[in-house]
């Protein structure tokens, strides 16, 4: 093989990667505006009057089909397709919804002087390490509770050492 082949078929190759990748983001795109409309659909005062109509129509038709078998099995069939494909549409923007949220108070925290940076990330952070945080912040109001201005606040190290000035005086 000489190497002006070698060099052409990598060409190629980055050529077909850019393409797939480039197909990829459309169809991301695509299903990311499919899957927004259909959520702020769901939600709205539209969907809700038309799963009651579709309801109050499944009840009247109830006599002409005698209560049948399959009458019952058309809704039931309806709402489970329904509902399956609400969870995943429902996590989707409670996923998008928590992660904008956590970027917003990173942000808030990152950018304040007083706030400690080690909490931007703790989403990420494990269960234990989550309780390890919550028992401090225990420990810090149980602290604020003892201060007589509402407006005083202090970070955890702050709280134990104004804690241990005021009080080991007395």
């Amino acid at each position: 093989m000489n190497v002006s082949y070698i060099i052409q078929t990598l060409r190629i190759f980055r050529g077909v990667f850019c393409y797939l990748a480039l197909m990829k983001k459309k169809k991301t795109e695509f299903f990311e505006k499919i899957s927004r409309y259909c959520t702020e659909f769901a939600g709205s005062t539209t969907a809700f009057i038309i799963s009651i109509f579709v309801i109050l129509a499944w009840i009247i038709t109830g006599p002409i089909f005698n209560f049948s078998d399959t009458w019952q099995l058309v809704i039931n069939t309806g709402t489970t397709i329904i509902t399956f494909l609400m969870v995943f549409l429902i996590q989707r923007a409670q996923n998008k919804d928590s992660k904008a949220v956590h970027l917003k108070l990173n942000e808030l925290i990152a950018s304040l002087k007083g706030p400690s940076n080690r909490l931007v990330d703790a989403e990420n952070l494990n269960e234990k390490e989550l309780e390890t945080l919550h028992k401090y912040y225990v420990h810090l109001n149980e602290m604020a509770k003892k201060e007589r201005d509402l407006s005083v606040s202090h970070s955890i190290e702050e709280a134990r050492e104004l804690h241990k000035t005021k009080y080991t005086k007395k």
